[in-house]
């Protein structure tokens, strides 16, 4: 539970903290930027499909429950609607922390229930495919695919599809879709997440940066890093030709491949659970604050 009548940081401490994450934050994206200014589809996915952009990460947040102190906190923060100023201490409002209560607690449900379900380490990430199997676009049009669409297409009759995330399945070809081991949707998302899939792993950056400053920067940006190695994965498992980005395909047409896919997937799994822990219980406490659990 949340004291707020903990001593505010001092400016030394909250703007130490908050350098040393600037500093870690700018370790990570000038080389994703660098890639992205070449063209390069694998990082911008990070910035596009997640709305949260460079300039917006740079702002640091402690977190709900953290105040700092010092004219420079109030300065940097004090015109900002979800925080508040308070005899100099600077910390993110109550009222903020009630009006995204209903999101919160969305988000604490469909963490608890992907966190509660065994990992799925079939599905060879063939969401990619199955948004181009016998249709006439291609979502990466500057990138060549690496074999024919007649061969693509085969890939896909010999492999079940198993996808479990909706906003991987929402891209289904209308002749994919029906192959699908289920038909996960929107409303039924909370039944349908589970712990193996990529996509749920990289979404813990797009649940952190929904709640805004409620969450930590540094829990955020663990959750960034995590979302940019599960993409990586993603699509060098793609049926793109990527090697001109510098990447080696993980061949999941052959057997080989499979079992390379299933290796990295289970490592993204492992990073991914404490970080998907954290955040829950990051949510519970905000909601038990918030007289919601």
């Amino acid at each position: 539970m949340f004291d707020l009548a903990e001593p505010a940081l001092e400016p030394a401490q909250w703007q130490a903290r908050a350098d040393a994450y600037r500093l870690r934050l700018d370790a990570f994206l000038a080389p994703k930027l660098q890639r992205i200014a070449a063209g390069d589809p694998v990082p911008k996915f990070l910035f596009s499909y997640y709305s949260l952009r460079p300039r917006q990460l740079r702002r640091w947040n402690p977190g709900f429950g953290v105040a700092m102190a010092g004219a420079a906190a109030v300065r940097g923060y004090a015109d900002r609607r979800d925080y508040r100023v308070t005899d100099g201490r600077v910390e993110v409002a109550e009222n903020f922390l009630r009006e995204r209560a209903e999101t919160v607690s969305f988000i604490a449900r469909l963490l608890r229930a992907t966190a509660g379900r065994p990992a799925q380490l079939n599905c060879f990430g063939l969401h990619e495919w199955a948004m181009l199997y016998r249709g006439d676009e291609v979502r990466h049009d500057h990138v060549p695919l690496r074999m024919t669409r007649a061969e693509l297409d085969q890939v896909v009759e010999a492999t079940p599809l198993r996808c479990t995330h909706f906003d991987a399945f929402r891209f289904f070809t209308p002749a994919a879709a029906p192959r699908n081991a289920g038909t996960p949707h929107r409303a039924t998302q909370i039944d349908w997440e589970q712990p193996g899939c990529l996509h749920a792993n990289m979404d813990l950056y797009k649940w952190c940066y929904k709640l805004g400053p409620l969450i930590d920067s540094d829990l955020l940006l663990d959750c960034l890093e995590l979302a940019a190695a599960a993409r990586e994965i993603d699509m060098r498992a793609s049926p793109y030709d990527l090697s001109g980005y510098g990447y080696s395909p993980i061949t999941v047409e052959n057997t080989t491949g499979r079992a390379e896919y299933v290796r990295c997937q289970s490592a993204i799994v492992q990073r991914a659970t404490p970080l998907r822990a954290a955040l829950l219980e990051r949510c519970d406490q905000l909601l038990a604050f918030a007289g919601c659990e």
